[in-house]
């Protein structure tokens, strides 16, 4: 398996060994574009490799805070509570970078940025930059996502 993530289409396919699509998913990547330094608030391109897979057995709707499971489960209620809270759901899959100097190591660390694709609110839009730098999914396709991939699959982003 295989995850390839396009900014410009947001949209993140899932590949078999043989690099044929077995679903396409709509996503939301960072709403101030690519990039790779630490501060950005962008998406990192590149190869990278999922670290870490967070939250399984969790119900839909669980809130992560610094990947870790609140106790909170997602209403409006909850969002009208915390109106500015950047809402990660449901599982988590942390990226690690793979190139040394372009997304691994130093200011430009992808894992060090806490890249993840994560659940967001059913009621976010995607299919539209406006992430603050993670790749979001509603969170039924994350669900389906998650089951398919395991720690050390290979994830591209590229433009």
């Amino acid at each position: 398996m295989k995850i390839l993530v396009h900014i410009a289409t947001q949209s993140l396919a899932l590949l078999d060994e043989a690099g044929a699509v077995l679903r396409r998913y709509a996503v939301s990547t960072a709403l101030r574009g690519a990039g790779e330094e630490s501060g950005s608030f962008c998406t990192p391109r590149g190869r990278h490799v999922i670290r870490a897979r967070i939250g399984a057995g969790c119900p839909v709707n669980t809130v992560f805070v610094r990947r870790r499971p609140t106790g909170e489960i997602y209403t409006p209620a909850l969002s009208e509570q915390f109106p500015g809270r950047d809402w990660i759901l449901t599982r988590i899959l942390w990226l690690s970078g793979c190139e040394v100097g372009y997304n691994r190591l130093g200011k430009r660390d992808t894992m060090r940025r806490y890249i993840y694709i994560h659940g967001t609110p059913d009621t976010e839009p995607v299919g539209q930059a406006l992430s603050h730098g993670c790749i979001r999914m509603h969170n039924a396709d994350l669900l389906e996502l998650f089951e398919q991939v395991s720690v050390g699959t290979n994830v591209e982003i590229v433009e």
